[in-house]
């Protein structure tokens, strides 16, 4: 996994609660290979819209995604993360998130930020005023910085270490060998 420390992108909005994870990656598409890469079939459905943000060029090239309340809730599929992986996305920012893909995302180095409610409405208010515009996540401060206004962000420590040093479960674990024979020799 890359570390992610700190993070300034163009965001896309996404100002709808209750995005699922087979909205995020369509089911049909679950039989493919990892290495196929699910960023192509990323929002599939949704961007039938011709409105849909991520097909306008304002958007190219974003990093973040700002959305509604309990996004990703749904199956329990990994491959949401993977696609948005994929197509570049880095971290999400929601008054909620689904529970197992919060978790999914922590374990794939993809960053979910819980924000209260109201200051997410600003910022999809603000993004949706100011197509394109950038917003800053530094994770080390637990910041993110949106049209001026700052924001803290609480994470556990343990997914705040993997993060910042890109370790997933398998990495950490392995970075503890020495830990892990000393106390076995003792």
């Amino acid at each position: 996994m890359d570390p992610f420390r700190r993070l300034e992108a163009v965001a896309l909005p996404l100002a709808r609660a209750n995005v699922d994870t087979d909205q995020i990656v369509p089911a049909r598409f679950l039989q493919k290979p990892r290495a196929v890469g699910f960023g192509q079939f990323l929002f599939h459905d949704l961007r039938c819209d011709a409105a849909f943000a991520l097909d306008q060029a304002d958007y190219h090239g974003a990093r973040i995604v700002v959305a509604g309340r309990n996004f990703a809730c749904g199956s329990s599929r990994e491959h949401a993360v993977w696609a948005l992986q994929d197509y570049g996305f880095r971290a999400a920012i929601a008054p909620s998130f689904g529970d197992i893909f919060h978790s999914n995302a922590l374990k794939n180095g993809f960053l979910p930020v819980v924000l209260p409610e109201a200051a997410v409405d600003a910022m999809l208010g603000a993004l949706l005023a100011a197509p394109g515009m950038r917003i800053a996540i530094d994770l080390e401060r637990q910041r993110v910085d949106a049209a001026g206004e700052t924001c803290r962000f609480e994470i556990a420590p343990f997914a705040k270490h993997c993060l910042l040093e890109g370790l997933d479960e398998l990495g950490y674990t392995l970075s503890q060998v020495a830990r892990i024979e000393a106390f076995e020799r003792r």
